[in-house]
């Protein structure tokens, strides 16, 4: 019963992490923090749902070392675009300049 409420927690996390990814996007930095709540959630829930099988060691082992590249390269990203952009404003992201 526990599992339980521990995937609803973490569901609602995820909606939460969506929420502000959607509502929030005005700097690069919040996306990623956004974008890594929602990797957590989803660590969560996949640990809470597999507890009783023999692999779910593996998966959230997996699942967790994605979400560390990913953060990783998200912040690469992110220094790479303050070095040449000087801010970290989405709305000054275009695909036009190269």
């Amino acid at each position: 019963m526990s599992t339980f409420y521990l995937s609803l927690i973490s569901m609602l996390g995820f909606l939460a992490a969506l929420l502000a990814l959607s509502l929030q996007y005005k700097h690069f930095l919040s996306v990623l923090l956004s974008l890594e709540a929602a990797t957590m959630s989803l660590f969560i829930m996949l640990f809470s749902l597999m507890n009783n099988l023999a692999y779910s060691g593996q998966a959230a082992l997996i699942l967790i070392t994605l979400g560390a590249c990913e953060a990783s390269l998200g912040l690469a990203v992110l220094v790479t675009i303050i070095r040449s952009q000087g801010n970290d404003y989405v709305s000054s992201f275009s695909s036009q300049k190269c």
